[in-house]
């Protein structure tokens, strides 16, 4: 039998530990498995690009479990009144090749974007940092607030979106919050201005500079979530030739992140090395770090692990038959009732 988490199941998951909790807690998962970094096979995620968007498969194991996610990336779904984003992915056992669970992760990624995105920043962000500018207020934008707020203690958030009603969505949602401050910013250059931490989450499929060096404070922490894939980039490249630049894979990065505007020789430091201890995050307070995300599949990996215990748990989700169960594993027919009467009502398909 194979769990099945559908997206009222992680919904009321989530609802049921708390959102904040639920971020801290998917965060300590992903720091577990990046702790872990050589036992994963690693490989950058396929990806199949069209002029709409991307359709993406991201696979990784452990030698014990294996997991892939599939996840689209479509800009304009926006004015079809769609997700720009969605996905789901499936968690299997190795030895057997058997899934184990099968779960939405539109939700789910949105909370461990957000927890990962924090959890970087608490090596690379200044000692202090009570300020973030959010540019771009779409979905991912309340679960950077939330994630920041809880794991870094951030209690003030400028916000400011090209759509005035995109940010008065992230504004209303947060009133829910009192203990954050909501600023509304009439530019991407008042936001930021003074910021200890800005972090960019737009959709455009584009090379954009939302970003430019002029804006950028001596000691700044840039959370760079928007440029994830191919011929779409948030910050002017001078910005990342003069920051200490942390990456998740590397070779992932250079072809999707931040970092295709550079040559493949710039320097990058992957995030398991920090973990590890083998280096420092931030090397002093008035150095400008960049997290150049673009989401790796151990992250997926790791919230797939915390979605399973968590429902065991919480007894949340339903078994469903995935994989037949023939009485004799050799007679897959067996399931089938070929009764030419049953068919014969049947349609033909052309």
């Amino acid at each position: 039998m194979t769990l099945f988490i559908d997206v009222d199941d992680a919904a009321r998951l989530f609802n049921q530990v708390g959102i904040r909790r639920a971020l801290r807690e998917m965060a300590g998962y992903i720091e577990a498995d990046y702790a872990r970094w050589a036992q994963f096979d690693k490989s950058p995620r396929t990806a199949n690009h069209s002029t709409d968007g991307v359709i993406e498969l991201m696979p990784t194991d452990d030698g014990q479990q294996y997991s892939f996610k599939y996840v689209n990336g479509h800009p304009d779904n926006g004015h079809r009144d769609l997700l720009t984003v969605m996905a789901f992915g499936l968690l299997a056992d190795v030895d057997s090749g058997y899934p184990t669970l099968l779960s939405e992760l539109t939700l789910t990624t949105a909370v461990r974007t957000a927890a990962t995105s924090a959890l970087v920043a608490q090596s690379l962000a200044r000692p202090g940092a009570s300020s973030m500018a959010i540019i771009g207020n779409g979905a991912q934008s309340e679960f950077q607030a939330l994630a920041f707020h809880e794991m870094l203690g951030i209690s003030e958030i400028r916000i400011f979106d090209i759509d005035r009603d995109a940010s008065l969505k992230l504004k209303h949602n947060l009133a829910a919050f009192p203990d954050i401050k909501v600023i509304l910013s009439n530019s991407v250059k008042d936001a930021v201005k003074g910021a200890d931490i800005v972090t960019t989450v737009t959709a455009d499929k584009a090379y954009a500079t939302i970003l430019t060096p002029e804006m950028i404070e001596p000691g700044m922490h840039i959370n760079a979530v928007g440029g994830d894939c191919p011929g779409k980039t948030e910050l002017h490249a001078d910005i990342l030739r003069n920051a200490r630049v942390i990456v998740e894979f590397e070779p992932q990065t250079r072809i999707e992140g931040e970092i295709q505007q550079l040559n493949a020789d710039s320097p990058v430091v992957e995030f398991f090395r920090i973990v590890l201890g083998e280096v420092a995050g931030r090397e002093n307070d008035t150095q400008v770090t960049v997290f150049d995300s673009v989401g790796f599949a151990l992250e997926d990996f790791s919230s797939l692990r915390y979605l399973n215990d968590l429902a065991q748990a919480q007894q949340i989700g339903q078994h469903i038959h995935l994989v037949p169960t023939p009485a004799n594993i050799k007679n897959l027919f067996q399931l089938l009732d070929p009764q030419p009467a049953k068919a014969s009502r049947l349609r033909t398909v052309s």
